[in-house]
């Protein structure tokens, strides 16, 4: 096969078809875009989880004069059951577990309670004996909180013990859900992508029938007709999917690591990170195109 021939037909191809090349191009940069962007979502909730998991905490809540609970009965928590709360705590039973703990009394929940809420009108009516006293516990491994809550829950004193992951449960629920809604996106458009190959392709073998008619008629094998075409997907394909990879990288420097970086204060995905996305696009991308256009032309030389 002569290589320099095929390569010039398929330069010509791309000449005589500019505007539905230009189009295939902005299909693919589009749709892999929502690709990356995805795979990103992904790996940013992934760090994420694991930048709050490692902090949040188990909180065992004291019964106040106000709690209703049966292990509340005789009111607020007396000191001797303070003291056996904290001695559970120091037990075999529970100390391979916990990484360390602190107790927090009214006026340091007041204290902190005035800073989250200052300025809300939460802040005017609280005062520091409706406020819990909690014991604050930080697990070796947070995913075994369940060993704290059935040991501590129900003991005198005791009003609840509350695993903070529940709280971040319901958050991530809701940024998985976004993940996959814009993975549904991603695959709806690739799938786009690939129907405007294949019609661009088939629609610039009807053009030049006349051309592939004649080389039918001289001898030329199918596959030597064949590679022009795939070679002019794949080029589009390898142009929106490196333009895709630019805005992916773009938007990991200016937006995530520029705009969000600066106002919030836990780690986000970087610039290497996209990096590492940018070769899975262009993979995609040229596959996507080669097999798109090879299946066309394939089809459209069988008729």
């Amino acid at each position: 096969m002569r290589f320099g021939l095929v390569l010039a037909e398929a330069g010509n191809g791309l000449r005589r078809n500019i505007t539905m090349v230009i189009s295939v191009v902005l299909v693919t940069f589009i749709s892999l875009t929502f690709v990356g962007t995805a795979a990103l979502l992904q790996l940013q909730i992934g760090q994420m989880k694991n930048y709050w998991y490692e902090r949040a905490q188990v909180a065992v809540y004291l019964c106040t004069g106000l709690s209703s609970t049966a292990s509340c009965a005789d009111g607020e928590a007396t000191p001797e059951q303070k003291d056996a709360i904290e001695a559970q705590l120091n037990s075999d039973t529970l100390a391979p577990y916990i990484d360390e703990f602190y107790f927090e009394d009214h006026d340091q929940a007041y204290e902190n309670f005035q800073k989250q809420f200052e300025g809300t009108p939460a802040a005017d009516y609280v005062t520091p004996e409706v406020l819990n006293e909690t014991f604050w516990v930080n697990l070796v491994d947070p995913s075994q909180s369940d060993v704290l809550v059935e040991s501590l829950a129900g003991m005198p004193g005791v009003e609840g013990v509350v695993d903070q992951r529940r709280y971040l449960d319901q958050i991530f629920d809701a940024l998985n859900a976004a993940s996959y809604t814009a993975i549904a996106v991603a695959a709806i458009m690739l799938v786009a992508a690939a129907l405007l190959i294949a019609t661009t392709i088939r629609l610039s073998a009807f053009s030049r029938r006349r051309e592939l008619g004649i080389m039918r008629l001289v001898g030329a094998s199918n596959r030597f007709i064949q590679t022009p075409f795939v070679l002019e997907g794949v080029f589009a394909g390898l142009i929106g999917s490196l333009l895709a990879g630019g805005a992916v990288v773009a938007i990991v420097h200016f937006f995530v690591q520029g705009y969000l970086a600066d106002n919030l204060s836990f780690t986000f995905v970087d610039v290497g990170d996209a990096l590492l996305v940018v070769p899975l696009l262009v993979v995609v991308g040229v596959l996507l195109a080669a097999v798109s256009a090879g299946i066309a032309i394939t089809r459209y030389l069988r008729v």
